[in-house]
C-alpha cells in the first residue's frame, strides 16, 4: 500500500487528546498534526522519537499533516490505525494471505453479533481450513462458505521479537472474540488477523498484563475454532505490505 508522498520526517513533542500530536519537523517548523490512533500508543507516543507526517494541501483540513509512523529503537512503527483494513483489503484482493484465499467476494463492514460490525466477511467455497498449531496441521470439517474476519492493528513491542496486543484495555475487541466463536458455532468460519505494523517482531502474544480477560477470551476462542493469523509488515517510508506469518505464543 502506497503511503502519501512525500512523508517528512521530524521529532514527536508531545501526543495529547487522543488525536492529536506536537511535532518539530527537520527543517525547525513546528506542528500540530492529526494523530489517527485512539490507543495508548505504549512506547510510540514517548517525546523525542523520530516521527514521519504525510502533509495534505486540503485546504478544507483543520490539520494539514497526519502522523503515520515513529522509529523505536531501529524499527519504523506504523501507528495509523485506520491502516491495517486497507493493508488487508489490499491483500485479500491480491491472494497474498494463502490462508483466506478462494473466497468469490469480499464485502467490508458487516453488521454480526448483537452490536458489531465484521472487517470482511468473505463468502465463496474458500480453500480448505487449516492452521498451523506446534507444528500441526488441524483439519477442520468444511465451513457453510462464509468467512467473518476481524482485523486489529497492533504496534505494541517492549521485548525484543515479541509483539503483544492490546497496549490498554479492549473490551469492544473482546467482544468481537466472543462474535466470532459465535459464528463457528451456527457453522461459519471466522478469524482474527492481528496486523503488526512493524518488521522486527518474529512472535506474537496476548497481552494479559494489560487485559487478562482479552488474553483469556484469545485462547477461548481459537479453542472453539477461530482461526488466530497474525502478519508482520513490510515497512517503509513511501509503502507498506504485509509480508509474512508469524508465530502466535499462546
Amino acid at each position: 500500500m502506497l503511503l502519501p508522498q512525500p512523508l517528512v520526517r521530524g521529532r514527536l513533542v508531545s501526543r495529547y487528546k487522543r488525536f492529536f500530536a506536537d511535532l518539530v519537523l527537520d527543517d525547525g517548523q513546528e506542528v500540530t498534526a492529526h494523530c489517527p490512533n485512539p490507543g495508548a500508543m505504549l512506547g510510540v507516543r514517548e517525546p523525542g522519537l523520530v516521527a514521519w507526517a504525510s502533509w495534505s494541501p486540503d485546504p478544507k483540513r483543520k490539520l494539514a499533516y497526519t502522523l503515520q509512523m515513529v522509529e523505536q529503537g531501529n524499527a519504523l512503527v506504523g501507528i495509523n490505525t485506520l491502516l491495517p483494513n486497507k493493508l488487508v483489503a489490499e491483500a485479500l484482493a491480491a491472494g497474498a494471505i494463502p490462508e483466506l484465499t478462494g473466497y468469490d467476494t469480499v464485502r467490508p463492514e458487516v453488521k454480526y453479533g448483537e452490536a458489531s460490525r465484521v472487517d470482511f466477511l468473505l463468502t465463496g467455497e474458500g480453500r480448505a481450513p487449516c492452521w498451523l498449531e506446534v507444528n500441526t496441521c488441524v483439519e477442520h470439517s468444511q465451513p457453510s462458505g462464509r468467512l467473518w474476519l476481524e482485523v486489529k492493528n497492533c504496534h505494541f513491542s517492549m521485548t525484543n521479537g515479541l509483539a503483544e496486543f492490546p497496549d490498554c484495555k479492549a473490551e469492544r475487541s473482546t467482544r468481537h472474540l466472543a462474535d466470532l466463536a459465535a459464528q463457528v458455532a451456527q457453522g461459519d468460519r471466522a478469524a482474527v488477523l492481528f496486523v503488526v505494523q512493524r518488521e522486527d517482531c518474529d512472535t506474537f502474544s496476548a497481552c494479559a498484563d494489560h487485559d487478562p480477560a482479552f488474553a483469556l477470551a484469545l485462547t477461548r476462542a481459537a479453542d472453539a475454532g477461530v482461526d488466530l493469523l497474525v502478519y508482520a509488515c513490510a515497512m517503509g517510508t513511501e509503502a507498506i505490505t504485509l509480508s509474512r506469518r508469524i508465530e502466535w505464543l499462546r
